[in-house]
């Protein structure tokens, strides 16, 4: 994996500041009316603070770049951009809360979920209630939180920033909903799968953001077009990494368990390649897909399966393809001093093991 660009940490930084003052600010707010709110509100602060990679920030700052926005006025830690790419990251936390909800995970950076963990601790204390939907009921409010959190820091924006900023949240929460669909209902098709490979991340993880941006900058038509040209495919590019790595990930470097896509059936790219190319051999395989006991020797049969049928390289080579096209898209419709950070963010993105 290739190493993160240096501007990511920069831009990071940056955008760790406003999270930290937000984030501290609010803690002692509530937990002065009480004291048992510093449990769900840590749970907020602990997954903000556990290692993301920040890129969403990040594509927005060179949005607003590309579409010719001051780089000066982007390094100021109180201006529209940073402040728009620390909404970006609260609005990436409630997803993280929710999803874990709904795939019922057991851990997320290498830490127990706040599900588990609040469910676990109504179970040992012996309250009242079922400790599973405590647990659940928990993790859903501080996700919550994190999404009114992000509405309070986006809430200022003009006209243009605000429909984006609406679009983005829209979408996502379409993404997952095809995603739950396409999960429980067993839809293999390749179509589907890349409908919500656009949604659920494409468009929410790159372009949407590229597009916040550029709309704090008041770009033109073809900056955005430009923008989109780019995001587009470097965000599904970006999906099928994720979901190479959700098969075949290191849990070491994940902080998940390996091969959680296969107990959860997502409908991903690769495996609707696999299930088309797979002989009914192979399909008595693939079919264990979605069973949650799934053993590690199940998960190897699998994986196998995928190789054999040429999936997971037909897949690498739709994710070089557009890798290629992305960057291509990079031209003179943008601000050129945004081209070779953009150019260094896709490259990264898409050669990655985590």
């Amino acid at each position: 994996m290739g190493e993160p660009p240096a501007s990511l940490g920069v831009i990071a930084r940056r955008v760790d500041m406003v999270l930290e003052a937000l984030l501290e600010s609010e803690s002692r707010r509530w937990t002065d009316l009480d004291s048992e709110l510093a449990g769900p509100l840590g749970e907020l602060a602990r997954l903000v603070r556990s290692g993301g990679k920040r890129l969403r920030p990040a594509f927005c700052h060179w949005g607003f770049v590309a579409a010719g926005g001051d780089i000066a006025e982007a390094e100021l830690v109180d201006s529209p951009v940073v402040t728009a790419g620390a909404a970006l990251e609260l609005l990436h936390a409630q997803a993280l809360f929710h999803d874990d909800v709904i795939d019922d995970a057991d851990s997320r950076r290498g830490s127990t979920t706040t599900h588990r963990l609040f469910g676990d601790r109504h179970r040992e204390s012996g309250w009242a209630g079922e400790a599973r939907r405590f647990g659940e009921g928990v993790a859903i409010l501080v996700g919550d939180l994190a999404g009114v959190y992000a509405d309070r820091l986006i809430g200022s924006a003009t006209g243009e920033t605000r429909a984006v900023w609406d679009e983005l949240r829209i979408e996502v929460d379409v993404g997952q909903l095809l995603d739950v669909l396409g999960s429980a209902t067993g839809n293999r098709s390749l179509e589907r799968a890349e409908r919500v490979c656009r949604y659920k991340s494409a468009k929410y993880s790159i372009e949407r953001p590229l597009h916040l941006g550029a709309s704090i900058a008041g770009g033109s038509a073809a900056v955005i077009a430009a923008l989109s040209e780019y995001g587009l495919p470097l965000g599904e590019a970006f999906q099928m990494r994720d979901d190479v790595i959700g098969v075949f990930g290191d849990p070491a470097l994940t902080g998940k368990p390996v091969g959680g896509d296969l107990r959860e059936s997502k409908p991903t790219p690769l495996m609707a390649r696999a299930f088309a190319a797979a002989s009914p051999a192979q399909h008595i395989v693939l079919d264990r897909v979605g069973t949650p006991d799934l053993s590690d020797a199940d998960i190897a049969d699998i994986q196998q399966v995928i190789v054999e049928t040429g999936a997971l390289s037909e897949l690498e080579g739709s994710i070089n393809l557009r890798l290629e096209q992305a960057v291509e898209a990079l031209d003179d419709r943008i601000d050129g001093s945004a081209v070779g950070p953009l150019t260094e963010l896709a490259g990264f993105i898409v050669d990655r093991a985590a």
